[in-house]
C-alpha cells in the first residue's frame, strides 16, 4: 500500500477517535462543573481540564482571555479556528476519507460525510440551542456508527489494519491523559486506596463513565471507585476495551501482521510496551507513583506513533 494512502486511512481513524475522546472528555468535565465544588473552586476549573489535557490552555487565553464557560465549550466543540476542536477533527477526518474514497466502503463514506454535514448544521445552531450533553452523545453515536460500518463492510486487508492502528494509538494516548488528569484533580485524596468522600467518588465514577468502563468496574470490584482499582482497570485489564493494555495488545498484533521489514522498529517498540504492561502489577505502579508512571508512559505512546509514521506513513 502507498504510504500516502496508509497515512490518510490512519489519520482518518485517529481524528474520528480523537473527536469521540474529546466529546467524552468534555462531557465529564461539563457534568462535574455543574456539581457543588465543595470548596475546590468553581465549575470553570473543571471546564478548563480539557485545555490542560490537550495543551491548548495558552491558545485559548490568547484568543479569549479569561476562562468563560460558554466560550470554553464552544472552543472545544465547534470552533473551526481551533485545530483541537471536535469540529476540526471531524473536518480533518472527512478530508482524509475523501482522499481515500476508493479504499473505503460506501457505508463508511456515507457515514463520515453525513457526520460532517450534520456538525456544520449544529455549528450554525450553536451549543446553547443544541445542548452540550446532547452534542457529546451525538459525537459518540456517530463514532460508534462509523466503527460499526467499518467492522461490518470493509475487507480485512491492510486498509483495515491501518484504520484500526490509528484508532488504538489515539485511544491509548487518551486513556493515559484522562487518567492522569483525574488523578491530579482528586488531589491528595487520590493516593488513598479507597476514598469514601463524595468528591472522589464522583471524580472516579465520571472517569469510568467517560471511558465506558463503569459497568466493567462494578462487575469486577465491590468497593467504591478509588485510585488503585480504577488505575488497575484502565491500565492493566486486557478485557476492558478502552484500557491501555487492550490498546497495546491490538497495536502489537496489528503491527506484527503488516508485511515488510521497515516496520521492525515500530514492531519492537509495540512488543516491548505490551510486555511491560503484561508483566506489571498495580502495586509496582503505585509504588513508583501513578502520576510519575503515567507521565513516563505517555511519551512512549508518542514514540511508537513516530516509529509507525517513519516505517509506513512517511512518503519516500
Amino acid at each position: 500500500m502507498l504510504s500516502r494512502t496508509a497515512s490518510d486511512l490512519y489519520w482518518m481513524s485517529r481524528y474520528l477517535e480523537r473527536a469521540e475522546n474529546l466529546a467524552r472528555m468534555l462531557d465529564v468535565s461539563y457534568s462535574l462543573s455543574l456539581m457543588p465544588q465543595d470548596g475546590r473552586g468553581d465549575g470553570l476549573h473543571e471546564l478548563a481540564m480539557p485545555l490542560l489535557i490537550t495543551g491548548t490552555l495558552e491558545d485559548y487565553h490568547e484568543r479569549h482571555g479569561e476562562l468563560h464557560a460558554e466560550r470554553l465549550l464552544h472552543f472545544f466543540a465547534l470552533d473551526a479556528a481551533n485545530p483541537a476542536s471536535i469540529y476540526s477533527c471531524l473536518g480533518a477526518a472527512r478530508a482524509s476519507a475523501h482522499a481515500v474514497r476508493g479504499r473505503i466502503t460506501a457505508d463508511m463514506w456515507e457515514n463520515i460525510n453525513a457526520t460532517w454535514l450534520d456538525i456544520r448544521d449544529i455549528a450554525q445552531q450553536g451549543l446553547s440551542r443544541y445542548g452540550m450533553s446532547r452534542f457529546c452523545e451525538w459525537v459518540k453515536e456517530r463514532s460508534h456508527l462509523f466503527r460499526g460500518a467499518t467492522y461490518g463492510t470493509i475487507m480485512r486487508n491492510d486498509a483495515f489494519r491501518f484504520i484500526r492502528l490509528g484508532t488504538f494509538i489515539e485511544r491509548a494516548d487518551n486513556t493515559l491523559r484522562l487518567l492522569d488528569a483525574r488523578y491530579e484533580m482528586a488531589g491528595d485524596q487520590a493516593a488513598a486506596v479507597t476514598d469514601g468522600t463524595a468528591h472522589a467518588y464522583y471524580q472516579w465514577s465520571a472517569l469510568l463513565r467517560a471511558l465506558s468502563s463503569f459497568e466493567a468496574y462494578t462487575e469486577i470490584y465491590r468497593d467504591a471507585p478509588g485510585a488503585r482499582q480504577v488505575a488497575e482497570l484502565l491500565l492493566l485489564r486486557a478485557d476492558v476495551p478502552r484500557s491501555l493494555r487492550a490498546c497495546s495488545e491490538e497495536i502489537d498484533q496489528i503491527l506484527a501482521s503488516l508485511p515488510g521489514l521497515n516496520g521492525r522498529p515500530a514492531q519492537r517498540l509495540a512488543a516491548e510496551m505490551d510486555a511491560r504492561l503484561r508483566f506489571t502489577a498495580i502495586d509496582e505502579i503505585l509504588e513508583e507513583g501513578l502520576h510519575v508512571w503515567l507521565t513516563d508512559f505517555i511519551p512512549l505512546v508518542r514514540q511508537l506513533g513516530d516509529a509507525i509514521y517513519s516505517a509506513y506513513l512517511e512518503a519516500a
